[in-house]
């Protein structure tokens, strides 16, 4: 379900940037705007990782300097049947973990020192698990596809505001207050909608750790745990524009946007309760499957 949610939206922003690209100037405004998000976003699907990891001054580890971080992962990553990520740490003490990089071949996942000190090792796998399936699912590729567009839609809002500003002498046609109108809204609702994409991959990957691990309730007790934590301070360097990478916001609880709709995650209790859902779900599974042991074998 929220595949398909996922892919409605992408057509949405799609639908938008081609409504404003021709309002404005036709095939060829559109394409521009394109082009120049698109040129940017196509830096940042290659590079990002590297980045992202800078930013944060993530440390690569192996197995002898955070043994058992590395045997959670080795063993997801078995199960999962992808390639083993880089593994990388954060010294920070705010728990909080992210995945990167542009497909399952060249993935990476960090972990701040502040997690692994305050989750136990069950707990740290269903957060793992969480963004193994972010790299799993390939969220990078959307979360940039979903960029690109967005920002071409921004790009087309500032050649709007320009030209109500100027004029627009180049077409007499257009209504200067309704394109200053379109400069404000258009890049609220790409917002909105982008927004709503990432929580969508949110519920996805929460899903894909409960499957992983079978155990919902690891996932559980370790969104509880990090949503306290992170509502009293945020992982140093965090910014609004990377707070979608992270397990939970840096900015979970402090009010950073006026409305649910541009929140980069789900609450937490929305979390709890689908992961809740699913437990009764993989419960009955397994009973199912006790009970065809028993009657056949």
């Amino acid at each position: 379900m929220e595949q398909i949610k996922t892919f409605l939206l992408l057509g949405l922003l799609s639908v938008l940037l081609v409504f404003v690209g021709g309002y404005l100037g036709g095939q060829g405004g559109m394409l521009l705007a394109l082009l120049f998000a698109g040129g940017m976003n196509f830096y940042a699907y290659y590079f990002s990782d590297t980045m992202i990891l800078k930013h944060y001054n993530a440390q690569e580890v192996d197995p002898r300097e955070a043994p058992v971080l590395y045997r959670v992962v080795e063993r997801l990553v078995e199960r999962a049947d992808i390639p083993m990520p880089k593994v990388y740490i954060i010294h920070d003490h705010i728990p909080n973990a992210f995945a990167t990089g542009r497909n399952p071949q060249h993935a990476a996942v960090a972990i701040t020192t502040g997690l692994l000190e305050l989750l136990n090792e069950d707990e740290i796998e269903g957060v793992m698990a969480h963004e193994l399936s972010h790299v799993g699912h390939r969220d990078i590729l959307v979360a940039t596809i979903a960029a690109t567009i967005a920002g071409a839609v921004a790009f087309i809002a500032n050649m709007l505001q320009f030209g109500a500003m100027f004029g627009n002498r180049g077409n007499r046609n257009i209504n200067p207050i309704l394109m200053i109108v379109m400069a404000i809204l258009l890049p609220i609702a790409a917002s909105i909608i982008q927004m709503t994409i990432s929580r969508s991959r949110e519920f996805m990957a929460d899903e894909g750790s409960a499957r992983l691990t079978g155990h919902p309730e690891w996932l559980q007790d370790a969104l509880i745990k990090l949503s306290n934590y992170n509502s009293r301070g945020e992982v140093q360097g965090s910014t609004p524009e990377n707070a979608h990478m992270f397990i939970i916001s840096p900015f979970e609880g402090k009010n950073i946007s006026f409305s649910n709709l541009f929140r980069t995650h789900p609450t937490t209790q929305q979390r709890l309760e689908r992961l809740e859902h699913l437990k009764g779900e993989l419960d009955s599974v397994q009973e199912r499957n006790k009970l065809y042991d028993r009657h056949y074998v």
